[in-house]
């Protein structure tokens, strides 16, 4: 049972890591900066790179986040050994292995894109371009795709602050791997609380 519940979440790993890459890839060698291609009016393809965090959010430097990411990962990975080597139950290494995953698909492009593609500024990116690429190990920018504009209004005139401004839900561009990550947490949270604070709370002592 315990090489079943590994093998389940090694798969749902490479899956995840394939479909993320095998995406952002496309969309990189296809698609232009800022360029979109309209899916349904409220989901769109829209390339954008993002230097910082998970959906666009920026807050420290490229390096040191890059470092910490896979540090996390480090971590995150050997939580997950444990938890298969004593046998939790596979839904909770499931959604570990989510977040897992998540997190090394934009440690991928942080890692590697910048030296593997050239910048997509009015031109599709080309791998491994002659001239090197765009930014040096490390520096690379993940891809993001997802844009769902669910709503889009313009805010009344007698609104405070925001009155006659543009407003769109849900704005931010993210990817698979944010999602994975999202998803994760949110099953996490909403069915296995306890069994992450107990798990935890043993790799503490």
């Amino acid at each position: 049972m315990r090489y079943s519940k590994g093998w389940g979440a090694v798969l749902i790993i490479i899956l995840l890591l394939l479909l993320d890459q095998t995406l952002k890839i496309w969309i990189k060698t296809h698609m232009q900066l800022h360029e979109s291609i309209e899916i349904t009016p409220w989901f769109y393809l829209y390339f954008t790179e993002n230097p910082g965090m998970a959906f666009g959010i920026e807050v420290i430097g490229k390096l040191f986040l890059s470092l910490f990411r896979i540090v996390a990962v480090l971590f995150i990975g050997y939580y997950l050994y444990r938890l298969v080597k004593e046998n939790y139950k596979f839904g909770f290494i499931a959604c570990i292995s989510l977040v897992f995953a998540g997190a090394v698909g934009n440690i991928i492009d942080s890692v590697f894109y910048g030296v593997i593609f050239d910048h997509s500024f009015g031109q599709l990116a080309t791998f491994m371009p002659e001239g090197g690429g765009y930014a040096s190990w490390l520096h690379g920018k993940v891809v993001d795709m997802f844009y769902f504009p669910l709503i889009e209004t313009v805010f009344p005139d007698w609104v405070p602050i925001w009155g006659g401004q543009e407003f769109v839900f849900f704005r931010p561009i993210f990817n698979l791997a944010d999602s994975a990550i999202c998803v994760g947490v949110f099953l996490l949270l909403l069915f296995y609380r306890h069994t992450l604070s107990a798990s935890l709370s043993k790799e503490e002592k």
